[in-house]
């Protein structure tokens, strides 16, 4: 078992990296997003550092949606996901090491990223170390819970729209708790923890309920 998953593991992961470069497009979108927020809300540092959290946890969310829709879609397209049904694998396990791959090639990055786009917005060192925990914690679930449309729109052409129309309204909670608790450790150390307890939980529920889903939703694909 350990080497059929560690097999997979790789596989996913030189794909991630190897096609479409979406490490580094992920990275430039959130950057993009970050860069662009001035501009819209004018060049005053003390409201950009209030919002901050909150412009950088948006723009992980969004950039982490870039490649969703690749997650099942060319494993369907080259009958790569048919022998995996047909291997008699936990469907489940395979749905959670091709999250981990994913999430290792596009969320990793943004959380490494997360400290030097914080300059663009005047987080102070406490700030930065607060949004880059929350994102740590945070992003895994917004891949798993993406997981979940990528399944449901694996059969359509072009499901990326309907994806995100699908996933987004699924990731305010992860939202609100991240940004919530990254808001708490500026203003207030203490009750920091409560907020970002949460969060671990909702990340521990999406690894859970995330593979479980995923998976029901491919095999009903695949009928």
């Amino acid at each position: 078992m350990t080497g059929w998953a560690m097999a997979l593991f790789r596989r996913d992961l030189r794909l991630s990296v190897r096609i479409g470069g979406s490490a580094i497009v992920g990275v430039l979108f959130f950057l993009a997003v970050v860069t662009v927020f001035p501009f819209g809300v004018g060049p005053d540092l003390n409201l950009l550092a209030r919002i901050g959290p909150a412009i950088l946890w948006i723009g992980a969310l969004l950039a982490t949606l870039l490649g969703l829709d690749r997650l099942f879609q060319a494993d369907r397209e080259d009958g790569t996901l048919d022998l995996m049904l047909m291997a008699g694998r936990p469907l489940e396990l395979v749905v959670l090491i091709k999250c981990l791959a994913h999430w290792l090639s596009t969320g990793l990055p943004l959380v490494v990223a997360a400290p030097l786009f914080s300059v663009f917005l005047n987080l102070d060192p406490v700030a930065m170390a607060a949004v880059t925990a929350t994102l740590l914690v945070g992003t895994p679930a917004l891949t798993l819970i993406g997981a979940i449309g990528a399944s449901l729109t694996v059969s359509l052409r072009r499901g990326g729209l309907l994806l995100a129309v699908l996933v987004v309204p699924l990731t305010v909670p992860i939202l609100i708790f991240g940004v919530s608790s990254a808001d708490a450790a500026i203003h207030d150390p203490v009750p920091f923890m409560t907020p970002f307890l949460i969060l671990c939980a909702l990340t521990l529920i999406a690894a859970v309920v995330g593979p479980i889903a995923s998976a029901a939703a491919l095999r009903f694909a695949a009928d």
